[in-house]
């Protein structure tokens, strides 16, 4: 079975190492992939925010399935145009992805399906936003409404900070392109958690738990990051709170979808924030999540494949994975100066010895490869990622890893999990 992954980062490194593990499949092929992915799979040229690109490369190999990995080819319609044209495709269609491609839409969604989330304005100008923040204590959340590569939110502590924040989201200067609406949320205080579930628009299975770390330094401080690192342990959450979230936002969520006309297949990615009124939404991602994926698939001890055909072709069970009760932690190492500007190009060494220790996987985020070195190519550059039957030996093996390694202007965060081992003790 060919199979053929859409993107080019650490998640898809993730799914590629995970699909290629099972049985069935004979090839695996991504687009465009990196330095690390093009020794696992075939990569392709082309570009991934191209539909015409990627429907190339699919006449080309003619794939048995393609797995969309981030969100800008779904909110381009690539599972409508590959449904379209008989491809079988994971991911949910570009009206469903919604969900995740517009923030105001998510909201509305879900005050109209009574699923829990922060008291919220959607507003449209910077004088309603002005108007709109007399509604709000501070901190006060200011979201911009669109996809945003998890640098489109900002946690302002004064209303003028919120205010500016949302004047830079409207004219562009935050994000590089403007947005039409803003978002304005009441601040959460919490637990992060990550829960995804994957469905095949009906019926739902829910992943393993874990918690992501988006700031860039040390004690959750500083900017927003696509994700700095990530841990997964089954004492995210308990049987019961999966049981519930499972049935008052999963279920919901898919039902909502369905009866609203867009049906919803692939990986659903609840953003939750754990508060003491209980679990509520902060945000959806329709696809599978990233530094999350890494130390999730770590834990799967089943069939990948399997599961997302199950979704494909509309049969999930309750048994669709089967996973390690192992913990598992991703820490991301990034080029000096992510989120901001940064430079590629730096010669990367000892990635054989950190791939060499057991239980050990480094997956390849933003690198390239010539003549046999590998080199940065991007912000954020490698997740490694450990598995050991202790959530503290899984972080300490990770970071056993991440010491082998080294580039010029190497950084990483020192304290993924370091929260969830203090509430252990």
């Amino acid at each position: 079975m060919k199979v053929l992954v859409i993107g080019g980062g650490g998640r898809e490194h993730a799914l590629v190492w995970k699909l290629r593990q099972s049985p069935r499949v004979s090839q695996v092929y991504c687009l465009p992939g990196n330095g690390g992915i093009c020794e696992e799979a075939t990569c392709l040229p082309g570009d991934p925010r191209s539909l015409a690109s990627l429907l190339t490369a699919a006449h080309q190999i003619h794939p048995d399935l393609t797995v969309v990995g981030p969100e800008l080819a779904l909110s381009l319609g690539v599972v409508d145009e590959f449904t379209r044209r008989g491809l079988k495709i994971f991911g949910p269609t570009q009206r469903a992805a919604q969900l995740e491609t517009s923030k105001s839409f998510a909201k509305e969604f879900m005050q109209r399906h009574q699923v829990p989330t922060a008291h919220y304005a959607v507003c449209s100008t910077e004088e309603e936003l002005r108007k709109s923040l007399g509604l709000f204590s501070t901190p006060v959340v200011v979201k911009a409404d669109g996809l945003a590569a998890g640098k489109g939110v900002v946690i302002a502590p004064t209303k003028e900070e919120a205010a500016t924040a949302g004047a830079e989201m409207f004219n562009g200067k935050l994000l590089g392109t403007p947005v039409a609406n803003v978002v304005l949320e009441e601040f959460l205080e919490g637990e992060e958690v990550s829960f995804l579930v994957l469905s095949d628009g009906e019926r739902v299975a829910p992943l393993v738990p874990a918690q992501d770390h988006k700031r860039i330094g040390e004690g959750d401080k500083g900017a927003n990051t696509g994700g700095m690192g990530a841990y997964s342990t089954d004492s995210l959450l308990d049987a019961g709170m999966t049981d519930w979230l499972v049935n008052h936002i999963a279920r919901p969520v898919i039902a909502g979808m369905k009866s609203e006309g867009a049906e919803y297949r692939g990986i659903l990615y609840c953003g939750l924030m754990m508060t003491a009124k209980g679990p509520m939404v902060l945000e959806f991602n329709c696809r599978f999540g990233d530094p999350e994926t890494q130390a999730v698939l770590m834990r799967l001890d089943s069939d990948l494949l399997d599961a997302i055909e199950a979704a494909v072709d509309g049969r999930v069970s309750d048994g669709e994975f089967k996973w390690s009760r192992d913990a598992s932690c991703c820490v991301v190492v990034a080029s000096g100066g992510y989120p901001g500007s940064f430079m590629s190009g730096k010669q990367i060494s000892g990635l054989d010895r950190a791939d060499s220790l057991g239980n050990v996987k480094v997956f390849h985020a933003g690198t390239s490869k010539r003549d046999g070195v590998f080199y940065t190519n991007g912000g954020r550059v490698l997740g490694v990622t450990a598995r050991a039957p202790q959530l503290s030996d899984a972080i300490n093996r990770a970071y056993e890893a991440v010491r082998l390694i080294s580039f010029e202007e190497m950084y990483y965060r020192k304290d993924i999990g370091a929260r969830a081992l203090k509430a252990q003790k």
